[in-house]
């Protein structure tokens, strides 16, 4: 038996609780893993809580990602005592995830943890510094330099925009960080942001282009937000679309990528090709320090998740949740 978070949804309602559960419930897969650590993602908390149908069957254990030691292993990729890492491809959704102490998994999905980071660094990163990766590719690969000028930093305050921040600067950019929690200032600029804006400037429906402000931005909110945000870049602008915490409407017109040659890149975490994936994880081992981790990372307990899926759901969370879930 082992603990785990348990989604079910029946004539009783909807209900998460910390259960006792048995490798019989496990669900197919050809890699046994002891968890150590989750993350609690704004995706988790929507599962958790049931505010929105994140989980698509039942009953379900959330948790998009887990890192963890491999018991048992029928593929030739794995053997038992490897370190390995998942993020996405539906885990906490339609196939039970981490947020218990073991783990079923397809071998496809696995990566190995990379070298230069600590089981509970890896995590501490997880898909919101995974994802910020991927958006910080995307920038370079269509010619965005340091030197181009600011690039914004929607949903400053959450995991992404976090990671986001601590990256860009990493690598030299001028960082412009856009929060409705003005209070976080100083944290923002301390992962080095250079420039912190108010989110009202960008929730509201906005001109089809505006002021030449920005070279690239990364956006995790969507909606007006992101129609704003493609408004204000300069000529030739990036923005990587990796959110919706506004909404998944786009009010928007064509004037910025006609008339700007603006680019709008869409950026999937889930489903991501492994050679993706792999190269955003080394990249993160060289960029990422342990300074960064401590000032964007709080820890709890598997006992806690779900308590605080409701506080980072009502937007009171700082950065990063990990959750330590078995022994390191």
């Amino acid at each position: 038996m082992f603990k785990g978070i348990l989604i079910e949804k029946d004539d009783a309602g909807y209900r998460a609780n910390l259960s006792e559960l048995s490798e019989d419930q496990l669900p197919e897969g050809d890699v046994t893993i002891d968890v150590q650590y989750s993350t609690l993602n704004y995706k988790d908390a929507l599962a958790i809580t049931g505010k929105s149908p994140v989980v698509r069957q039942f009953p379900m254990v959330p948790g998009i990602d887990l890192i963890g030691t491999v018991t048992h292993s029928d593929n030739d990729t794995f053997a038992v005592g490897d370190s390995v890492l998942l993020n996405g491809f539906g885990v906490g959704e339609v196939h039970w995830g981490g947020l218990a102490e073991k783990a079923r998994l397809k071998s496809d999905w696995l990566i190995p943890r990379p070298e230069s980071l600590t089981p509970k660094q890896t995590m501490a990163i997880g898909t919101a510094g995974y994802t910020a990766m991927l958006c910080v590719i995307a920038l370079e690969k269509n010619g965005v330099l340091p030197g181009n000028g600011p690039v914004l930093v929607t949903g400053a305050n959450g995991g992404v925009g976090s990671y986001a921040i601590a990256i860009l600067s990493a690598l030299g950019y001028e960082v412009v960080a856009a929060t409705g929690r003005l209070q976080e200032a100083d944290h923002l600029k301390q992962l080095g942001a250079t420039d912190i804006i108010d989110r009202n400037a960008l929730s509201e429906p906005g001109r089809p282009l505006a002021k030449e402000q920005w070279a690239a931005a990364i956006d995790s909110v969507g909606s007006h937000t992101l129609a704003n945000v493609c408004a204000g870049l300069k000529y030739g602008g990036t923005v990587a679309a990796c959110g919706l915490a506004q909404g998944f409407d786009f009010p928007a017109t064509v004037m910025p990528f006609i008339l700007r040659g603006v680019t709008l890149a869409g950026i999937d975490s889930v489903m991501r090709p492994l050679n993706d994936r792999i190269e955003a994880w080394q990249r993160l081992g060289q960029v990422i320090t342990p300074a960064m981790i401590d000032a964007i990372t709080n820890e709890i307990t598997l006992d806690q998740a779900i308590d605080t899926a409701e506080q980072l759901l009502n937007g009171t969370v700082r950065g990063r949740v990990i959750v330590k879930v078995s022994g390191d």
